[in-house]
């Protein structure tokens, strides 16, 4: 979120610099056309962004017996799919984990609940585990950036 923050901020100050030249014509340059649609694009991406910030926590993955189970969002859940299950997050929460060590990244929905926990922590599928590195190691520390929240579709 601080990253996208900066983002927005050198974005707005270029555009401001290249509006304010006074030796620009009246049309648009392709860099000023350029920095307006950047601009426009994030002030948009910043509306729909999650009001929750980044935490740095805890990954698992579910276990092979949990295949099929309804999930909390009324989902059934499947391995191959980019869910994840977290104790707060809102259902339907497009989530990005990234795993530290390896700079490996992956982006979820919340579709289910976890047991709550006295630390930050998230439950990945079989898909989003294996996409980051966690696949057969059981358990390790990534960093949780809730980017989304959309409402999510109709139960499966």
């Amino acid at each position: 979120m601080i990253t996208l923050v900066a983002v927005i901020v050198i974005l707005f100050q270029t555009a401001s610099v290249t509006q304010a030249d006074p030796g620009t014509s009246a049309v648009a340059t392709p860099q000023q056309e350029s920095a307006r649609s950047t601009t426009d694009l994030l002030e948009e991406l910043l509306l729909q962004s999650s009001t929750y910030e980044s935490v740095e926590g805890f990954a698992s993955y579910y276990a092979r017996r949990f295949e099929g189970h309804r999930t909390t969002s009324g989902h059934r859940y499947n391995p191959d799919n980019m869910t994840a299950a977290h104790e707060s997050l809102p259902l339907g929460t497009v989530v990005r984990v990234v795993n530290p060590a390896n700079k490996q990244e992956v982006h979820v929905t919340i579709t289910d609940r976890c047991a709550p926990k006295s630390f930050h922590f998230i439950d990945l599928s079989r898909a989003a585990a294996k996409k980051i590195g966690l696949w057969g190691k059981g358990k390790i520390r990534v960093v949780i950036i809730p980017l989304l929240e959309e409402k999510l579709e109709k139960p499966v």
